[in-house]
């Protein structure tokens, strides 16, 4: 047998960077059927406990055309400080924790989309860096900025491609994280009294 036709025989994965590429597949095809459901409405409600810490949980949110009652349990987050900022590292601060949610945010997309492309990730770290200059926070500098001033995520990934298309993978993730892209552009947020 030629291997040509060898490789026609040969059956397709199910599975790729342990996502279903049947389930990927039938969603994609659904949401073009019928693009509302791809509108996602996610929520997080937040309790102050004392000085810098306080707790978010996380539990239902609208997806798919209804509401999602696939969690029976709250997720936890305890937001803290550490001492040099008044807390008493309750947990994470708030920064850190945008930074964990990036880092997340970028590789499932990276993830997502090298499963998509034939793409077997052997290996995925990443390590992020942020810069913030409190002056801005504690409004003691018109000139500085609130927020980080540059966030650095430097990815160490092996997979089953070239180099070239390892780094337009890479870019697309970026381009299409949604997190990455809350960060990168301006996004409108309404703080108001309940």
């Amino acid at each position: 047998m030629n291997p040509q036709a060898q490789a026609h025989t040969q059956p397709q994965p199910q599975s790729r960077n342990g996502l279903d590429l049947v389930q990927m597949a039938q969603t994609v095809e659904l949401l073009q059927k019928e693009p509302a459901l791809a509108q996602f409405e996610f929520r997080a409600r937040n309790q102050w406990i004392d000085g810098g810490e306080n707790r978010s949980t996380i539990r239902d949110f609208y997806g798919a055309g209804k509401e999602d009652q696939s969690r029976t349990t709250d997720f936890v987050f305890t937001n803290g400080e550490p001492p040099v900022l008044l807390g008493h590292n309750e947990g994470a601060n708030p920064v850190e924790f945008l930074l964990h949610a990036l880092a997340g945010c970028v590789t499932t997309t990276t993830v997502l989309h090298a499963a998509a492309r034939g793409i077997t990730i052997r290996k995925l770290s990443s390590k992020l860096t942020g810069n913030i200059n409190l002056e801005g926070l504690l409004n003691l500098n018109d000139q500085a900025i609130v927020g980080y001033e540059q966030i650095r995520i430097v990815m160490d990934i092996d997979a089953d491609c070239s180099a070239e298309e390892l780094d337009d993978l890479l870019r697309f993730a970026r381009n299409h994280s949604p997190v990455c892209n809350t960060v990168c552009r301006p996004v409108p947020v309404v703080l108001e009294r309940a």
